[in-house]
């Protein structure tokens, strides 16, 4: 064997390695690949859980939780700083109006009544951006991103939408929709705190 011969088996060898690392690094969660870890903004986050939110029996969509750090208690969630990202996959169509339903009920579940008046003028603003898409396909990827520099972000398959809403406290509002005392779904919620199963 030459050594070009041997060299090029060495290249395949390291590259098959390194695919297989790379798909050993992602979830897979009702058949849709979560990546172990994606950049939002200019940082790093890892997954840190992952579910499915099912309504009546329908499984609706896959969602997973990143974060600057792995954190498997909710009030550690909402207390670390940092880029996060709630990623909803859709299993099945959603309209405009289904979506905005969802997140509006999902915050004023969580909050107080004197908590939503300071909450509703970026909950409103967030509803109007989420109207603007429309409908939602199967397979759609929606993510609600918080960047430090400019706060909350909506993007529909990779592809920002409206403006970013300003605020710390108002992602972690949004956070509580999975994650507060009255979840959406609390075997999401647990799936998103802890290893996927």
């Amino acid at each position: 064997m030459t050594s070009a011969t041997i060299g090029a088996r060495v290249l395949v060898g390291l590259l098959t390695l390194s695919i297989t690392i790379s798909v050993a690094n992602a979830a897979e969660i009702a058949g849709v690949k979560l990546e172990d870890k994606i950049r939002v903004g200019s940082q790093e986050v890892v997954l840190n859980g992952a579910g499915v939110r099912t309504r009546a029996f329908f499984k609706v969509y896959v969602g997973g939780l990143y974060l600057a750090e792995k954190k498997s208690v909710p009030a550690e969630v909402l207390a670390l700083k940092g880029a996060k990202r709630v990623s909803m996959t859709l299993l099945r169509d959603l309209s405009a109006e289904q979506l905005s339903e969802a997140l509006g009920d999902g915050v004023r579940n969580n909050h107080t009544e004197i908590e939503m008046e300071a909450l509703k003028p970026r909950v409103d603003e967030l509803l109007a951006i989420i109207k603007t898409i429309g409908a939602a396909k199967a397979g759609n990827l929606i993510a609600l991103d918080f960047l430090p520099e400019s706060g909350t972000r909506l993007s529909l398959n990779g592809e920002a939408k409206g403006n970013a809403i300003a605020g710390e406290d108002f992602y972690r509002a949004l956070l509580k929709i999975w994650l507060g005392d009255k979840p959406v779904d609390s075997d999401l919620k647990k799936g998103m705190l802890g290893p996927m199963n």
